[in-house]
């Protein structure tokens, strides 16, 4: 009965650890968000670890409409060095509520959708601060293969002030 009861003590204080973690993360969406806009290359400036990008550099996403009106996303980087072995993702993007377009989900693997939160967006469409539902998730994308780095120091004080923890970003090596 002891043994159930620790058990279950510790579930609780696990369960509501992480559910305080969660909640000071502030997760919301850019209020204007023009998909057509959006479309194109990104280059990944910096990234959360996970196991899907592990030891890619180089890494880029490309955004374009599909016949369907979805959206077709090619991920592509390169193992370990600028002239490792390329690796390709393609998958599909969708806008699920078209009165919050920020807000995508995004597929690699049949229907199965993860979150694609736009937390932060240049007017210019020239960076984007990009994570999802979960805090395990983040990347910072720009337009170009570099980023000044007076711009990245300010996105990570904002993703700072939003409860990230940046110490937990990967910067990319990128070409010229």
């Amino acid at each position: 009965m002891l043994k159930y009861t620790i058990l279950s003590l510790l579930f609780f204080i696990n369960f509501t650890s992480s559910m305080g973690q969660s909640s000071m993360i502030y997760k919301t969406v850019v209020e204007e968000f023009d998909i057509d806009q959006y479309l194109g290359k990104w280059y990944e400036i910096a990234r959360y670890d996970h196991r899907f990008e592990r030891g890619l550099v180089g890494v880029t996403a490309t955004y374009t409409f599909r016949s369907d009106g979805k959206i077709k996303v090619v991920n592509e980087g390169f193992k370990k060095k600028l002239t490792g072995k390329k690796s390709k993702a393609i998958g599909k993007a969708k806008i699920p509520d078209p009165n919050n377009p920020a807000k995508l989900k995004v597929s690699f693997f049949l229907f199965f959708y993860g979150d694609y939160f736009v937390l932060e967006l240049d007017k210019n469409y020239q960076w984007a601060v990009v994570g999802s539902s979960s805090d395990n998730y983040l990347w910072i994308l720009s337009r170009s293969p570099k980023m000044e780095e007076h711009l990245y120091r300010e996105l990570l004080e904002k993703l700072t002030g939003r409860g990230y923890d940046t110490s937990k970003l990967i910067k990319v090596e990128q070409s010229e």
